[in-house]
């Protein structure tokens, strides 16, 4: 690993950040989206959150739509990790920047995706493809990780 792995004069590096960026920032997104959904639908699961409305209401705990974007964010959350982890360890197998690159379009395209067929409800196979694909990225980027390692 050279000095300039984890620099921006490295373009895999450079193109790795953006990507992990966006995928970040969607998921933190999902969070306002969750929140806007409980608010907007008076969805409150704790007591002290129902002073939001100004006034003690009834704890609701389950809404299809506040619990399908829960479960987005979820999925997000046990993906997007992932890939942010093994994207910083395939950039320091020195990967050709046209692999790499397409490796984190192809994620990262895969996790918008998602999002929209989970958020509307899109039939399967829809979500499970969408699933199945960012998740064969982060598999291949720790399988090429696997490959230079020495154990």
């Amino acid at each position: 690993m050279s000095g300039t792995t984890f620099t921006l004069e490295n373009p895999v590096f450079r193109t790795f950040l953006g990507y992990a960026a966006l995928v970040l920032l969607k998921t933190m997104a999902m969070s306002v989206m969750t929140s806007y959904h409980r608010i907007t639908k008076k969805v409150y699961i704790n007591e002290e959150d129902t002073l939001l409305a100004g006034k003690k209401i009834h704890i609701v705990t389950n809404n299809p739509t506040v619990e399908r974007i829960r479960r987005c964010h979820l999925n997000d959350l046990e993906n997007v990790i992932p890939f942010v982890l093994l994207g910083l360890l395939y950039v320091t197998t020195g990967p050709a920047l046209s692999s790499a690159a397409l490796l984190f379009r192809v994620f990262t395209a895969s996790r918008f995706l998602h999002t929209v067929v989970y958020i509307f409800a899109i039939p399967q196979p829809a979500r499970a493809l969408c699933f199945l694909v960012g998740f064969l990225v982060n598999v291949c980027m720790g399988y090429m990780i696997l490959c230079k390692a020495a154990f």
